[in-house]
């Protein structure tokens, strides 16, 4: 299995940084490969789908797993073989810790 995390501090508070990560287009910000983001439903919950739309011109498609609100998110690909958690932890009031973990 491959891995890769990353573990960053955003100065605001974490209702604010989880908020931000699970709302399309978003991810368009800091994934540089996903130029387009939409959601099948909203508000998100266990089972909504991401659809993301590549640099390549190819799509992609992520499916909620598992969501707790300003504590955690993941993603599944729908193929099962590529995996996305963001975890929340509130450091002070307006510092958040977040920490990205994807797998294949």
């Amino acid at each position: 299995m491959k891995s890769n995390k990353l573990v960053i501090r955003i100065h605001k508070p974490v209702a604010v940084v989880f908020a931000f990560t699970i709302t399309p287009p978003n991810s368009t910000r800091w994934i540089p490969k996903v130029i387009g983001e939409t959601t099948d439903k909203w508000p998100v919950e266990v089972g909504t789908v991401y659809k993301l739309r590549l640099a390549d011109g190819t799509y992609s498609k992520v499916t909620v797993k598992a969501i707790k609100r300003d504590d955690l998110v993941e993603w599944q690909s729908k193929e099962g073989n590529y995996h996305c958690r963001y975890e929340f932890k509130l450091l002070k009031k307006s510092l958040t810790e977040m920490e990205y973990i994807e797998w294949v």
